[in-house]
């Protein structure tokens, strides 16, 4: 069933928990960001494997999928599940992010969002991770939900394989990168 009629008065409830709580607490903000991001990230996966682009082994829409399944871990978490994300899944973002890295030219200042259809897309999730990040740091910081050390570190790296993932589609298609001009 698609609906349940439970949450009709504004209120939900996460996992082992009976007490129901409002729809608009820190907990369902940041629990709805992260689908937010999970969900448009369904998207920036479909034109990643439209591409073709690679990374190693991997198709950008496969490292995006990757994302996919680890936001739901963190979902998980905050939600008040036993599942937290491990040093692994750190560690193999910070492995892509370097490999792009070596790609791509050295940054000197902020650009501007744009050039490909795929580095929009990334540049758009990049910042709904990043607003993902903030509610989940927010909980933590509440008190409301002990989030890992390893979690907060996911949160945090996903925005720079996304910024990474978005400088990469443009760089492989071409398109130098726009300053701002601040005039």
């Amino acid at each position: 069933m698609l609906y349940t009629r439970k949450g009709d008065a504004g209120t939900t409830k996460t996992f082992g928990c009976d007490q129901r709580f409002s729809k608009s607490s820190s907990i369902a903000d940041a629990l709805g960001t992260l689908d937010e991001t999970n969900s448009f990230l369904g998207f920036a996966k479909l034109q990643g494997y439209k591409s073709g682009f690679m990374l190693g082994r991997k198709t950008i829409g496969d490292i995006v999928n990757q994302a996919q399944e680890n936001l739901f871990i963190v979902q998980a978490e905050v939600a008040g599940a036993p599942k937290k994300i491990d040093a692994s899944k750190v560690k193999e973002i910070e492995t892509m992010v370097d490999a792009i890295e070596k790609e791509l030219p050295p940054i000197k200042t902020f650009f501007i969002s744009g050039g490909t259809e795929l580095g929009s897309l990334f540049d758009f999730a990049r910042t709904l991770a990043r607003r993902a990040e903030r509610r989940v740091v927010g909980v933590h910081e509440e008190g409301l939900i002990k989030i890992s050390k390893n979690t907060l570190a996911y949160m945090n790296r996903l925005s720079s394989l996304l910024y990474a993932l978005a400088r990469l589609a443009n760089h492989r298609n071409g398109i130098a990168e726009t300053a701002p001009d601040y005039k």
